[in-house]
């Protein structure tokens, strides 16, 4: 038996929309302003702006640390911020050990409460159609590449890169090293010549970590509409924030950084898994997310 979610503030992308969710088996069956004729139990949801939970880059969790450790960086850093998805990578420094070191996160993150993504960070020398090949086998869903000296991309032999990866397509995205950051857009805008005149499939900007991931890196990643998203026949997962006339006309972000005290509520898959300071913690019932294909999603 399904229930209705009425009169729904929902603030997504900045922007604002009011409508009611039909709810069955933890999805979204329905959206539209009023379900008038269903026969069902309502949830009333007009003291709250409703947003998408989170997905959170974190390239620093403590993976190989005790149990209470990674328990409460998960829930100080992730659920009580309104994240049920976290996205991290493993650093790759040789291409044989590709394999070794995906099994090594997702080994560490089987106990995970939340669903979670892993990529690779790769140094620019792997940029190699033999490494990205094996990417695409693997189905690595972004590869992050450290970037020390922007000139050397001139001479990576892009349009064999391209036939490697397609098509699978994962994205390439940038890390500027400390001893470039001076010189971050200047390398930020060569990338981005590069990227579009090879047609590589890449994020032309660092992703920022520690909070919530902007629509258009999820969609090249290939976790949009999937995840952080409200649309019709997608999971049941959201936050609820409680109304009040300063977090009016702000977005995700600065609702993110500057307004978590309002947020008492968080939905994962159609469970609460936080309420209030209550947070129901429960061990390995998070997921490893597989993205089928990179950028699918047409915005």
């Amino acid at each position: 038996m399904g229930y209705i979610i009425e009169n729904a503030t929902i603030l997504k992308d900045s922007k604002i929309t009011k409508c009611s969710l039909l709810i069955k088996d933890n999805q979204i069956a329905g959206q539209q302003d009023h379900f008038k004729r269903y026969k069902l139990t309502r949830m009333n949801t007009e003291a709250f702006i409703m947003t998408p939970t989170f997905v959170q880059l974190d390239s620093t969790i403590p993976l190989n640390t005790s149990f209470h450790e990674q328990k409460k960086y998960i829930i100080e850093q992730f659920i009580m911020k309104g994240c049920t998805t976290l996205f991290t990578y493993s650093s790759v420094t040789y291409e044989h050990e590709l394999n070794k070191k995906l099994k090594e996160v997702k080994t560490a993150l089987i106990g995970c409460p939340i669903d979670f993504i892993i990529g690779v960070k790769i140094p620019i020398r792997l940029v190699t159609p033999s490494f990205m090949r094996k990417c695409k086998k693997e189905k690595v869903p972004a590869i992050f590449i450290e970037v020390s000296d922007i000139e050397e991309l001139k001479d990576i032999p892009w349009g064999w890169i391209r036939e490697s990866i397609f098509p699978y397509n994962s994205p390439l995205i940038p890390i500027i090293s400390n001893d470039q950051k001076k010189e971050a857009r200047n390398a930020m805008s060569k990338w981005k010549v590069i990227m579009e005149k090879e047609k590589i499939p890449a994020v032309c900007e660092e992703i920022i970590e520690n909070q919530p991931m902007s629509l258009l890196h999820l969609n090249k990643i290939g976790l949009y509409p999937q995840k952080s998203s409200l649309m019709h026949g997608t999971e049941l997962s959201y936050n609820l924030y409680l109304k009040g006339r300063e977090i009016k006309n702000v977005d995700e972000v600065n609702l993110f950084h500057y307004h978590n005290d309002r947020l008492v509520i968080t939905v994962h898959k159609g469970k609460v898994i936080r309420a209030g300071d209550e947070v129901l913690y429960k061990p390995g019932s998070g997921e490893y997310v597989k993205v089928k294909t990179p950028s699918f999603f047409s915005l």
